[in-house]
């Protein structure tokens, strides 16, 4: 641990702080004498909580006390993104469901302070060490209690606090107004793609036939465990490395195929790719295989749609990514666990305008040029969210080292917070928590 600035002092939260879990949920308890909303993880975000959708549970009056989180508690995730906090501040109380912890200080630990602290430490990485699992983690309760607490004097805490919302309240406003950019252009794109494609209101002298008019549709090769080594090892494309209108080829896997496999398989510039198998709304979504990676395969995850003479393959891409943007895919879908499906024979029969040769050229040109635009603003507005989250962790790491905030030498030294702190909690017999009576 690094050197504290004069004052300051090193604890834990355990020291500092009562925490404990809320109450695991149960389908039975959904309905029952004591209906109580309650937060899960998903209502905690950073600073802040989202109350828009609520859930009940029926919680007894005797477990009240250990689930509820009154004003001036900090709530924080357990699992998902471990460490998110924010301090509840009501109105009232409310209850909690397990995945969250209750944070209650002790008197002179200023809520704001360790809410803020554990954002530093979840952004500066420094809590990983503590998490547990996999696939999702998890920062269990006796972890959380031995997370290290820099304590400046109480008066110091409040003066942080305020410094750190200022500095923060510009970037979250700066943030937004890049959110909201973000979404202007992702309308502005949607509305160049359709109105390029005129998929919605083809003109008279289009024709109008369907996907498996203008052009031959088909499912790549199957993967089985049996493929995983072989003879005849070839890369191939999967749903992970097509996104719309760009192919990610920084993994790229490999199978066993036949000979004949490969010759019907193999990708060939011009075919435009699309995911088989997504979440709803990105399903069907579209890219076209240029040649890179070179000498690669498709798997049954990704539908091929080999354009006719009279159909450019930029204009099948232009169209397909409409029907995208417009949720035309997703009329066609079937879902199976979250997942929706575009079967390579409904796909078949989606509409597909087909305007003169020349028109195409001309309309796939002007809509590139305008979609490069777009991707140009895309860009610099995520240039500046970096620039946002670099200086947000600058800001904070500032604040927590003490170069936020001039220290005050009339300030009560930490020292003094923490001894009373233990030597109140050395005065104070433990209660013990009351067994849950069995139902008989």
């Amino acid at each position: 641990m690094s050197d504290l600035p004069p004052g300051w002092e090193w604890t834990t939260i355990g020291e500092v702080a009562e925490t404990s879990l809320g109450k695991m949920l149960d389908k039975k308890q959904a309905t029952g004498m004591n209906p109580t909303p309650y937060l899960r993880n998903i209502n905690v975000r950073w600073g802040t909580f989202d109350l828009s959708d609520l859930g009940e549970m029926d919680i007894r009056p005797d477990e009240l006390d250990r689930v509820l989180a009154s004003p001036g508690d900090v709530i924080a995730c357990e699992g998902g993104e471990p460490g998110r906090a924010a301090v509840w501040r009501g109105p009232g109380t409310i209850a909690l469901q397990k995945a969250l912890h209750r944070i209650r200080p002790t008197e002179g630990i200023v809520p704001a302070y360790l809410a803020l602290l554990l954002q530093h430490l979840a952004l500066s990485r420094q809590l990983e060490h503590l998490f547990t699992g996999t696939t999702i983690k998890h920062l269990p309760q006796e972890k959380l209690r031995r997370v290290n607490v820099p304590l400046p004097p109480p008066s110091e805490q409040k003066r942080i606090v305020a410094a750190i919302e200022e500095n923060l309240s510009r970037l979250d406003a700066g943030e937004a107004g890049g959110n909201s950019a973000g979404r202007r252009i992702k309308a502005l794109e949607k509305a160049i793609i359709t109105h390029a494609s005129s998929t919605l209101d083809p003109p008279p002298h289009w024709r109008v036939v369907t996907v498996a008019d203008a052009g031959t549709v088909g499912l790549g090769l199957q993967r089985s465990p049996r493929r995983h080594i072989g003879p005849n090892m070839r890369p191939y494309l999967r749903v992970a490395n097509v996104f719309e209108d760009r192919i990610d080829d920084s993994h790229v896997m490999s199978m066993d195929m036949t000979v004949s496999e490969w010759g019907r398989y193999r990708l060939r510039d011009g075919d435009v790719l699309l995911n088989e198998g997504q979440s709803p709304e990105f399903l069907g979504r579209p890219a076209i295989y240029r040649g890179d990676p070179p000498e690669v395969a498709f798997t049954n995850s990704l539908i091929r749609f080999q354009a006719n003479a009279d159909v450019h393959p930029e204009w099948a891409l232009l169209v397909f990514r409409s029907h995208l943007h417009n949720r035309r895919f997703m009329r066609e879908s079937q879902i199976t666990t979250n997942i929706a499906h575009l079967a390579a024979g409904r796909f078949k029969t989606v509409e597909f305008p087909v305007p003169p040769l020349d028109e195409q050229a001309v309309r796939v040109f002007e809509a590139r040029a305008r979609l490069d635009t777009c991707d140009r603003l895309r860009n610099e507005v995520g240039a500046g969210r970096k620039r946002a989250a670099s200086l947000r962790r600058s800001i904070l790491a500032a604040a927590f080292s003490g170069q936020l905030v001039p220290q005050d030498p009339d300030d009560e030294p930490a020292s003094v917070l923490l001894n009373r702190i233990r030597a109140e909690r050395t005065s104070t017999p433990r209660v013990k928590r009351a067994r849950k009576a069995r139902a008989s």
